[in-house]
């Protein structure tokens, strides 16, 4: 079934933005009367098309159940070189992360100024955008500019459970740090750039209110920690259940 993001027109009634409605006309030749599926309001509707004269517009018909984890995972992300930001946005959105902040921390070897920061936004954005579309979301992860570590701590929601899946720690893992708080729905993950982080990095994390936590005894590259650790996260919790 093709999906689509839509936008209200009526009660029970919708149309296609201009892209969307470009691919289902020219790429898909849809037409009235044929079946989709639209994301609106970040729901998921079973519909119908009603008309293709004036751009796509469609009915809705019912409500599909959401596709979405019932906890919000909030990826902090230390910002690392080359293209590897755009492989961890399109990944974590795929596994269903919520939201995304790359932290521009010590040991990162990328750089960014806020011009450029604006700009690669703007691409990671387009980047969830696809991958929402692509693994069947109705919620696009928002994609911040990067942020220093204090600006990220200070955009969490305040009851948000903070793990830092670091090399060093041996003693408590994530599976355990989460089953200790079973009613945490939102749940936000520190992964630090190629370098790693230091011990004072750790250190400030945990006055942030952090929990430093083991992913295993590997040593996983960054964008492998931040896949592997929004997909642990969410298994822990049966978050599509």
């Amino acid at each position: 079934m093709h999906r689509f993001f839509a936008e209200r027109t009526g009660p029970a009634a919708a149309r296609l933005p201009e892209g969307e409605a470009r691919h289902a006309l020219t790429v898909l030749r849809l037409s009235a009367g044929d079946q989709v599926q639209l994301i609106l309001e970040e729901t998921l509707f079973s519909a119908v098309i009603t008309s293709v004269s004036d751009g796509v517009q469609a009915r809705l018909v019912s409500a599909l159940p959401s596709p979405e984890p019932s906890v919000r995972v909030t990826l902090l992300q230390g910002l690392p070189k080359a293209d590897k930001m755009d492989w961890i946005v399109q990944k974590c959105t795929e596994a269903g992360v919520f939201s995304i902040v790359p932290v521009q921390m010590p040991r990162c070897v990328a750089k960014t100024d806020a011009k450029d920061g604006a700009r690669k936004a703007e691409r990671w954005r387009r980047i969830a955008l696809e991958a929402a579309k692509q693994s069947g979301r109705t919620h696009v992860p928002d994609v911040s500019a990067p942020l220093s570590a204090a600006q990220a701590a200070a955009s969490l929601p305040r009851d948000a459970l903070k793990l830092v899946p670091w090399e060093e720690e041996k003693a408590v893992p994530l599976s355990r740090a989460l089953m200790e708080h079973p009613d945490s729905r939102n749940i936000c993950l520190i992964i630090g750039p190629e370098g790693g982080m230091g011990e004072d990095e750790i250190a400030a994390w945990k006055n942030m209110g952090a929990l430093p936590v083991t992913l295993g005894p590997r040593i996983f590259r960054t964008e492998t920690a931040a896949l592997a650790a929004v997909l642990l996260t969410l298994n822990a919790f049966h978050a599509y259940d």
